[in-house]
């Protein structure tokens, strides 16, 4: 047997246990980090992998799934009739036109750019169209490709320095709202190609907002790709942070909220290691950025503002596993308001994960109801509330896998 066969989670007759190794080594994780992840101890996880225990029930799986970023549950179980994407969404009807968008390069003269105004003002109103639509992928599908191919060409008609760094800098910001319709679609290397080129376009406009949203986006690219690379995005915010923070004593509201934004991504970052004093600190450095900006303002990008800091401290909090924390910063940030709806979907996915790991099950499916309603387009792509309701729909419990089933065919996810 070649020797990469022995090593494939799909190569019979392996254990669940052996894939449960594999996938743990290749995302370079001891079994003491995945034991402290999932809840249980070093010793049991040991039995897991060797196949001196039993393969666990649904929820150690999902759980599993969940810290092992497995992208297909059939990887871990082993079984590919049992194929269901986790991480990554089925693919949005318009994703062959974003891609064709973000992939072409048509001749110097052949495509006549917009004036910058226009572009600015397009660009405005699909940023508000993002945080205002429920199927916000579809609002900002339909204009990404026009967008990217007038962006490219004002850059390519720039007849002076000055001309050529705006464009650069709108440019950038046409790849930042790229960024969010691509997430959790089924095509990583296109996500890392708009997230590089923002980064350079960033880089050459010399904008300090457009650097720092670049880095933001950058720096998650970087951590969702596994524990592997949380240095590479701490690398990335570090620097980030270090550009932005001579210029914070006279900077625009704008940049404070995006330096505010990086500073609490370190702390995400903290989190997702179980770094508790780490993750709180940069959660409470972003929350005294928050205090400085108007109370009814939010980042056109990131959602950043004194509302975003609550659902800020839940994330954190279920990343921690801290117990009833998560419960307790929930009801804070219910007390405010927050403008984006896929933000607000983002929110209460998070919440969900809170309540499913304290066991309030019921609570977690309820939850998952109100981020549908907000956005169905975000709870359909996050892996999150796609493992949440897919545990559900197969409850014991009648009443919560029907409602779990309701939310789940109104989003799409149990189609035929």
């Amino acid at each position: 047997m070649p020797q990469e066969a022995a090593t494939d989670p799909y190569a019979d007759p392996l254990r669940f246990g052996q894939r449960v190794q594999i996938l743990r080594e290749r995302r370079g994780m001891t079994q003491a980090q995945l034991a402290d992840f999932v809840g249980v101890s070093p010793h049991t996880l040991r039995k897991i992998e060797n196949g001196q225990q039993k393969t666990p029930g649904l929820d150690m799986v999902m759980r599993i799934a969940e810290a092992l970023r497995v992208r297909d549950l059939g990887d871990l179980t082993g079984r590919p009739d049992t194929r269901v994407d986790l991480f990554i969404g089925p693919g949005h009807p318009r994703l062959a036109a974003v891609k064709a968008a973000v992939d072409s390069f048509p001749p110097m003269n052949s495509v006549e750019p917009p004036p910058v105004a226009h572009l600015e003002a397009r660009l405005h109103a699909a940023w508000r169209k993002r945080h205002a639509s429920k199927n916000h992928r579809e609002a900002i599908g339909r204009l990404l490709p026009d967008l990217i191919r007038d962006a490219q060409a004002l850059t390519r008609h720039a007849d002076t320095a000055t001309e050529r760094r705006r464009a650069q800098a709108l440019l950038a910001e046409v790849y930042s709202l790229s960024q969010f319709f691509i997430a959790f679609q089924p095509d990583s290397h296109l996500l890392w190609r708009v997230a590089e080129r923002g980064m350079v376009a960033a880089q050459e406009s010399g904008d300090p907002h457009a650097i720092g949203v670049a880095s933001w986006l950058l720096a998650q690219a970087h951590r969702d790709s596994g524990p592997r690379h949380f240095e590479a995005a701490d690398a990335v915010n570090r620097e980030a942070v270090a550009y932005l923070r001579p210029l914070l004593p006279d900077a625009t509201e704008d940049v404070l909220a995006i330096a505010g934004a990086l500073e609490f991504e370190l702390g995400y970052t903290a989190a997702r290691r179980r770094e508790t004093g780490t993750a709180w600190l940069h959660w409470d450095k972003a929350n005294d950025m928050a205090r400085r900006l108007p109370t009814d303002y939010y980042h056109p990008v990131t959602s950043f503002g004194t509302a975003i800091m609550g659902a800020h401290a839940v994330t954190v909090a279920v990343e921690l596993h801290q117990g009833g924390e998560y419960v307790r910063q929930a009801a804070r940030a219910d007390r405010s308001v927050i403008k984006s709806r896929p933000r607000r979907a983002r929110h209460r996915i998070e919440e969900a994960r809170g309540y499913r790991l304290d066991n309030q099950l019921d609570t977690a499916v309820a939850v998952l109801e109100k981020a549908a309603e907000a956005a169905p387009e975000t709870i359909r792509y996050n892996g999150y509330a796609r493992a949440i309701l897919l545990e559900e729909v197969e409850s014991t419990q009648a009443a919560r896998r029907r409602r779990a089933a309701e939310v789940a065919s109104r989003i799409g996810l149990l189609a035929a």
